[in-house]
C-alpha cells in the first residue's frame, strides 16, 4: 500500500472518530425582555399567521411559500414552508400551548438537511416586562455532527433567534 493511500486512510479514520465523538444532542437558547405582559406577546407566537411580522426567516426569503393548516392557533396549528437555500423547507407544528406561559413546537426540516427538533417559547413576567426565551433542542446525527465541525451552529441559530426576539419586541412594543 502506498504511503499516500495510507495517509489518506488514516486521515479519514481520524475524521470519523472526531465526528463520532461530538455531542449527541444540542440546545440553543436566547432571551429578551419585552415591555408588555405575557398575554400581549403570547398570541404573536401562538398564531403562526403572525410570524411573518417578526420571524427572522421571513426576512431571509420574502418569496418563500408558506402554508398554514390545522388549528387557527395553539396546539395543532401547522406551518409548512419552502424557500431559498437560506430557509430551506420543512414543517412546524405547535404541540403544546399554555396561554401566557409556554409554546412548544415540533420542527421537521426537509431541506437542506432532514432533521426533527423541538423549539420552545417561554414567557416569564418580570415587573412591567416579560422575559421571552426561545430555545431549540435536538439530536445530532452524523451529518449534523460533521456540519458542526465547520459551522458554528449555536451562533448561527442563536443569531437568528436574537433577530427574531428583537423584531418580536419591536412589533409588540409599538
Amino acid at each position: 500500500m502506498s504511503p499516500i493511500l495510507l495517509a489518506v486512510a488514516f486521515i479519514a479514520i481520524l475524521f470519523i472518530v472526531v465526528i463520532a465523538g461530538r455531542p449527541e444532542e444540542f440546545t440553543v437558547a436566547r432571551a429578551a425582555s419585552i415591555c408588555a405582559p405575557p398575554e400581549k406577546i403570547f398570541p404573536r407566537v401562538n398564531d403562526l399567521r403572525q410570524w411573518d411580522a417578526w420571524s427572522p426567516w421571513a426576512k431571509l426569503d420574502p418569496n418563500a411559500k408558506n402554508s398554514i393548516s390545522g388549528a387557527d392557533a395553539g396546539a395543532g396549528a401547522t406551518m409548512a414552508w419552502d424557500g431559498n437555500r437560506k430557509v430551506g423547507a420543512g414543517k412546524m407544528t405547535i404541540t403544546e400551548s399554555q396561554p401566557g406561559a409556554r409554546i412548544r413546537l415540533r420542527i421537521d426540516f426537509q431541506k437542506p438537511m432532514q432533521a426533527t427538533h423541538t423549539a420552545e417559547f417561554t414567557f416569564r413576567p418580570e415587573g412591567d416586562s416579560t422575559v421571552v426565551t426561545w430555545s431549540m433542542a435536538g439530536k445530532n446525527n452524523f451529518t449534523g455532527k460533521c456540519f458542526g465541525l465547520f459551522v458554528d451552529c449555536e451562533k448561527m441559530i442563536g443569531d437568528q433567534f436574537e433577530r427574531g426576539l428583537a423584531r418580536l419586541k419591536s412589533v409588540t412594543e409599538k
